[in-house]
């Protein structure tokens, strides 16, 4: 699919497919690859469809959707260092280190400011890779508002703990409104950034890391080459959530509200890269007790021994990740799945929809003629699909949205090949 900015030549776009060739990609991605990766055809592919109608003003502010649950949000940050590994991708650079932001079920008018939704120069990075070179965006995005407060007193109670890890080259923070929803409906949520795997993680001292793994996807000469550099993200970053789960629920945690996590009940989700990093933790990690893979490629492929009947939820695009689809190794994961699982698709979507990518781009007059299905729609199914079966895996509540079709989201397709 191809998105283009209102007001703004198709060329635009084209200019940057080279180096969106190695990235997550607002520009141009390949839905059936669905690793925020595109082939070399989806690149060079004409769009298909005409943008919509230009808009008429820059938007002055932008915001993520209010969560929809009891809970008020905090929000806090850590950079953890794991002094027993080196980072795969930059071995000179020292020790592995992660970028994560947790939300939290916040005690109500507590805290500060929400904070800002991410640091201005990513969004200049993640923005400019893309093609997308507004000078005022950058700071938009940046301070686009979110709900969490920083500095928040948590709620009393323990709640289990949802560790999510984003696509390919993209920031935590574009899975923010997925967070503050979860947070809203009584879950801790660690996000991670993964050092030298998106566009720029900006550290503490004002440092920026470049996406280094970026680098070695397109090194490579084949896409055989390609597919086995992203199967080792998809692991190494198995290997980032045993260690942030270490230092979240160990004998000595590092977060201040660690008390609030249950320990023995823990999921993860992801988004691309992200989705099938969910399912390598699981493979390499008991403590994970649950997954959700959001429209990722199994590069790394599910384990043959299967999950240990631990319960998995594939949540994807349509037709792109139905069964017999592009993408044949949904089709191979999901028959090695050995829990509870779903398998679904949903119409008129794009392999951002899963993310806050509809919300922000509809606000910045962004529009994708392949994935038609509204922000609002978006960000209504991804939160009720997740939430259900984090619910139903984690909490033992009954699901019945996941039982099968529902008449208040005729979108989603439940797929059983």
């Amino acid at each position: 699919m191809t998105i283009f900015p209102r007001n703004r030549r198709r060329s635009a776009a084209a200019s940057a497919a080279v180096a969106l060739a190695a990235l997550a990609t607002l520009a141009t991605t390949a839905a059936p690859a669905s690793a925020s990766v595109p082939t070399a055809a989806a690149v060079a592919a004409p769009a298909t469809a005409t943008p919509s109608a230009p808009a008429t003003a820059t938007p002055s502010a932008l915001a993520l959707p209010r969560p929809t649950g009891p809970y008020a949000t905090g929000r806090d940050a850590l950079l953890l260092t794991d002094h027993a590994r080196p980072d795969p991708w930059a071995p000179d650079a020292g020790p592995r280190r992660l970028s994560v932001t947790l939300h939290y079920p916040a005690r109500p008018g507590t805290g500060g400011d929400p904070a800002p939704y991410l640091a201005e120069e990513e969004a200049r990075l993640m923005l400019a890779q893309r093609g997308l070179d507004d000078p005022a965006w950058p700071g938009l995005v940046s301070a686009a508002r979110t709900h969490a407060r920083t500095a928040a007193a948590p709620a009393p109670g323990r709640f289990p703990l949802v560790v999510l890890s984003p696509g390919f080259g993209t920031p935590r923070a574009t899975l923010t409104g997925l967070a503050e929803e979860l947070a809203s409906r009584g879950y801790v949520v660690a996000s991670a950034d993964h050092p030298y795997e998106t566009t720029g993680m900006e550290l503490p001292d004002g440092r920026v890391l470049p996406c280094a793994a970026c680098d070695a996807v397109d090194a490579q000469p084949d896409e055989a080459g390609r597919r086995k550099v992203l199967a080792a993200v998809s692991t190494g970053r198995a290997a980032d959530v045993s260690f942030l789960l270490d230092r979240l629920t160990g004998p000595r945690p590092v977060w201040r509200h660690a008390r609030t996590i249950a320990p023995h009940r823990i999921g993860m989700a992801g988004h691309s890269i992200g989705g099938n990093a969910a399912a390598s933790t699981m493979a390499a990690d008991r403590r994970v007790d649950a997954g959700v893979n959001l429209d990722g490629t199994f590069f790394d492929p599910v384990s043959a021994r299967g999950l240990g009947g631990r319960p998995f939820l594939m949540l994807g695009t349509e037709p792109g990740h139905g069964p017999g689809g592009g993408d044949t190794s949904w089709d191979e994961g999901w028959a090695r799945l050995d829990g509870f699982k779903r398998w679904l698709t949903v119409r008129d979507s794009g392999h951002f929809t899963f993310t806050d990518t509809p919300e922000i781009g509809e606000q910045l007059g962004i529009v994708d003629p392949g994935a038609p299905l509204s922000a609002a729609r978006s960000t209504t199914i991804t939160r009720a699909y997740v939430t259900a079966f984090f619910d139903r895996s984690l909490r033992g509540r009954p699901a019945r949205l996941l039982d099968g079709p529902s008449p208040a989201h005729p979108e989603v397709l439940f797929r059983h090949p």
